[in-house]
């Protein structure tokens, strides 16, 4: 029996509803409105420091401006593969995010024979901030100057020890690189984290520690540590007594870290592109400048595609001076 036309028409509609309906209701989770509950930074670092910092400065006006709470999660430990295994292995929703330490994500590789996650694991979101690194010394190392402290180490080889973050964090890699660009050994003790190393540099257990200003800033301010050089290519605003290494006279050695988001990757472009648009209105706002100045770190917002770039830049540097060094995490 067939219809008449117009209740046909009226069956044809009601049926492409239902459709619809049904569509609606049965579409990925990643194709509703995000972010749909909290998000989390997963920070591969315990507090404290530049990467604990990054992610502390972003959280709460990015959380404002998502209307969803931002959960800062550390992770500290095994150079920061506990961390990125993590983030690696989770929904590609948007929802849990890596904040990614410069020597981890681009050392790793190179120091690793295996590791439980590989940079394709992740998207690439926003740089961050960037850091200069300060070369600091217990009170009781006998020099005052970088050229005094070079000449200490030299006659003195094996003799002082230095602290780093953990193996292959950039404090470990940038000071293997600053004694064979000067000529000197001495016996690398790691940590795990940025807080746990300068306790022992305080308390004189170990001698040296090249880390980032948040670390150390307020130590050499109270005359609590020495600070020989500052790694960048101009002095620190927070530490405008101490010269460059280029001012010391080692004009041929640079060290700088960054702090970048990821994404797990096949999180969907939209979700990316609408994260590193509310992040780069996050990190202009007064509040993360204003956290940024007293820590003395440096905010540098990257998109996505010149954050890839420098990945792959930086993995091929650094791989190069890894092998150079033999330097192993396993």
């Amino acid at each position: 029996m067939s219809l008449p036309r117009r209740a046909f028409l009226a069956t044809t509609a009601a049926s492409a509803a239902t459709l619809a309906l049904l569509a609606a209701t049965t579409a990925p989770a990643h194709a509703q409105a995000w972010p749909s509950k909290p998000v989390t930074l997963v920070v591969p670092n315990p507090p404290g420091g530049v990467v604990d910092t990054s992610a502390r400065l972003l959280s709460d006006p990015l959380s404002r401006l998502l209307g969803q709470t931002v959960i800062v999660e550390n992770k500290g430990g095994a150079s920061g593969n506990i961390a990125y295994q993590q983030v690696a292995l989770a929904p590609k929703d948007g929802h849990m995010l890596l904040i990614s330490y410069s020597a981890y994500h681009v050392g790793n590789p190179s120091m690793f024979s295996k590791l439980p996650w590989a940079q394709k694991d992740f998207a690439p979101v926003a740089l961050l901030t960037a850091a200069t690194n300060v070369v600091a010394a217990h009170p009781s190392v006998p020099a005052n100057t970088l050229k005094e402290f070079i000449a200490y180490a030299k006659a003195n080889p094996g003799k002082l020890n230095y602290a780093s973050q953990g193996n292959g964090s950039l404090s470990h890699v940038g000071t293997a690189l600053l004694e064979q660009t000067a000529g000197f050994e001495m016996t690398h003790v790691p940590y795990k984290g940025s807080g746990p190393a300068i306790q022992d540099v305080l308390g004189g257990q170990v001698q040296v520690f090249m880390t980032t200003p948040p670390s150390v800033m307020g130590h050499v301010q109270a005359g609590k540590l020495k600070a020989f050089a500052v790694t960048g290519k101009t002095r620190h605003p927070g530490l405008p007594n101490v010269p460059t290494t280029a001012e010391a006279g080692l004009g041929n050695f640079e060290l700088e870290a960054w702090v970048g988001l990821f994404a797990p990757a096949g999180t969907p472009p939209a979700v990316v592109q609408q994260l590193t648009e509310k992040v780069k209105a996050a990190l202009a706002t007064p509040e993360a400048k204003a956290m940024a100045d007293r820590t003395g770190i440096e905010i540098r917002y990257l998109g996505p595609d010149a954050l890839a770039a420098l990945v792959t830049r930086e993995t091929d540097y650094w791989g190069q001076v890894i092998k150079a060094r033999n330097i192993r995490a396993d």
